[in-house]
């Protein structure tokens, strides 16, 4: 028999088995090699189907199982902002170009008095806007403080309309500074308020360095978030992630720390809602299950409340890296309020309290939606808005709101990440790739 006459055969099912051990083995798959990705199918969606005013909503039962599609790099493409790009919004909104002079615009917070604070993270700078020209344009900037690291949240305290300090997270500290109302600088040198915040990470992208802030409703305690440094690794064996995959709790001097809720993979954006008092986070989840799993997430935090990471998702899913470990913890698990489009990066989130928009906008969140790499097709880069029906309740739905980021063909030149109401109702956006400040505004009567 000629041996040759069997190796067509045996090289097929070579290929077959090898490529069989690839997908089970949960291998990625370069941008180069999806240059046809399947269709997207409801309720998921991509940067094709993305439209203001398009509304989603993802339960538990839609989940598919993990590894159900092949892991991807998939990162954009970016590009500058084409001559007829522009973000879109829903009709009766108008989109203009505050400011365009920023680096890297992260978060936004509004101070009392109507100011914009905005933190250049890799600058190191937080930059302070004031007013507003007719041409709908920034009419002063200035830079509040200097020289930090890698800043992110940013928080006035106490809260109210008189506010004595100024709080900065840092990538590994939270910093504070004395302010009065109407400060473009800061008056007086940086004091210390909580050293050695754990920092650093080995992730895609630079690994979980954002640390947000916010400030309980009765001004008691300060809320800190803390990314965790992996993907999905047992925090029972990588000591890196001690008080990582957190939310902390702090009195306002550094005091008192303790966990306030845990599991939390990257809550990059947390916000107190002003009606409730309840705390809320706006989550990265984790990666390499799929194109569809598991869903990021924008939910109210429970005191005490462990929401899953590393060892469960969506409640009491157990993630196949970690079987059988932590049985105890699958009840515990809280499924979130707003499961958010799997891999689209939610960052900063806001409650909407002003008085421009439509009615049914008031007490609702805005979030800035980043934008996907571990998916084939394109999702997030976007702003979304979680309806709260005006009870601070959220039922599971959200809305596009501000989309147009990523050309017909794929290709990215804004990536939302901060989201802050004007004291004139207007909601302003960061987008730290085209270095842009977005003022979106409703002009329907």
């Amino acid at each position: 028999m000629n041996p040759s006459a069997h190796k067509p055969l045996h090289t097929s099912l070579l290929l077959a088995l090898l490529v069989a051990l690839l997908i089970a083995s949960n291998y990625r798959i370069d941008d180069s090699d999806r240059r046809n990705p399947p269709p997207t199918n409801p309720p998921f969606s991509d940067y094709k189907t993305q439209s203001p005013g398009a509304w989603h909503k993802i339960t538990v039962s839609d989940l598919p199982l993990p590894y159900a599609t092949p892991d991807v790099d998939n990162g954009p493409r970016t590009i500058r902002r084409p001559s007829d790009a522009w973000p879109k919004a829903p009709e009766g909104f108008r989109v203009d170009l505050f400011d365009s002079t920023l680096h890297e615009p992260r978060e936004i917070r509004t101070a009392p008095n109507g100011d914009l604070f905005v933190a250049e993270s890799q600058r190191g700078d937080i930059v302070v806007f004031r007013g507003a020209s007719k041409d709908g344009k920034a009419e002063s900037k200035e830079i509040f403080a200097r020289g930090l690291e890698l800043p992110f949240g940013i928080a006035f305290y106490p809260p109210g309309d008189d506010p004595q300090w100024v709080y900065v997270g840092n990538t590994g500290s939270v910093v504070r500074f004395p302010y009065r109302n109407a400060e473009m600088t800061a008056r007086g040198p940086e004091e210390m308020i909580v050293k050695d915040i754990p920092s650093g990470g080995h992730l895609r992208g630079g690994g979980h360095w954002t640390r947000d802030l916010a400030v309980s409703r009765d001004g008691k305690k300060l809320y800190v978030s803390v990314g965790s440094q992996s993907n999905v690794d047992d925090t029972d064996t990588n000591n890196h992630e001690w008080h990582r995959a957190d939310i902390l709790e702090f009195n306002p001097d550094g005091s008192g720390e303790r966990v306030f809720a845990y599991g939390i993979r990257n809550a990059v954006g947390i916000a107190v809602d002003p009606k409730t008092g309840e705390l809320w986070a706006s989550v990265n989840e984790r990666d390499d299950l799929g194109d569809n799993l598991p869903p990021d997430y924008i939910t109210h935090v429970q005191d005490g409340g462990f929401y899953g990471w590393p060892w469960y998702y969506m409640g009491g899913i157990q993630d196949p890296r970690h079987k059988g470990k932590h049985p105890e913890l699958k009840d515990k698990s809280i499924l979130p309020d707003v499961l958010v489009m799997p891999h689209n990066a939610s960052l900063e989130m806001v409650f909407y309290e002003g008085q421009q928009f439509p009615d049914e906008y008031r007490g609702d969140i805005f979030a800035a939606e980043h934008g996907s790499w571990n998916r084939a097709m394109r999702t997030g880069y976007e702003v979304i808005r979680v309806p709260l029906h005006g009870k601070g309740k959220a039922t599971g739905e959200y809305e596009d709101f501000l989309t147009g980021f990523v050309t017909s063909d794929g290709k990215v030149w804004g990536r939302p990440v901060g989201v802050a109401i004007g004291t004139d109702g207007s909601l302003f956006v960061t987008d730290d790739e085209s270095n842009s400040l977005w003022r979106v505004t409703y002009v329907a009567k």
